[in-house]
């Protein structure tokens, strides 16, 4: 027997089909009859590609017998897909120094507009009153 006569296994190519050979696996017959362990101990062999390799060769057999081709199926195979990273939303760009001051004008007025409501009421007492024409009179500085 030959290496080509290997590489009639579904899943077996030429370099596959040397190192089965190599390692005492000469016919496609051999390779259905062996157990999971001897085939996976050859070099590339994992436990599953040994299982679907004497999978692949009894029916390789089967159909040679019966005169048909044997399909193998393969597992499909699926990849997982990297997932995508959100872009960051940054902050608006720092207002100029004149819109700052205006925003800073604008935060002051409110608060002297808050202090004077607060002022108007009646049910203050004179002290709150003082506090609050203190604080006043640091705002308009």
């Amino acid at each position: 027997m030959t290496v080509n006569s290997l590489t009639g296994i579904s899943g077996i190519g030429p370099a596959a089909a040397k190192l089965l050979f190599s390692n005492g696996f000469k016919t496609v017959q051999s390779v259905a009859n062996a157990s999971v362990d001897a085939l996976s101990n050859v070099q590339g062999f994992s436990t599953t590609r040994a299982e679907s390799t004497i999978k692949a060769a009894a029916a390789l057999l089967a159909g040679a017998n019966a005169s048909a081709p044997a399909t193998v199926k393969k597992k499909k195979t699926t990849t997982r897909r990297a997932p995508v990273k959100k872009k960051k939303v940054t902050a608006q760009a720092k207002p100029e120094k004149k819109e700052a001051k205006k925003d800073m004008a604008t935060k002051k007025k409110d608060k002297i507009k808050k202090l004077k409501k607060q002022l108007d009421k009646k049910k203050l007492k004179k002290k709150d009153k003082k506090k609050l024409k203190k604080k006043l009179k640091k705002l308009k500085k």
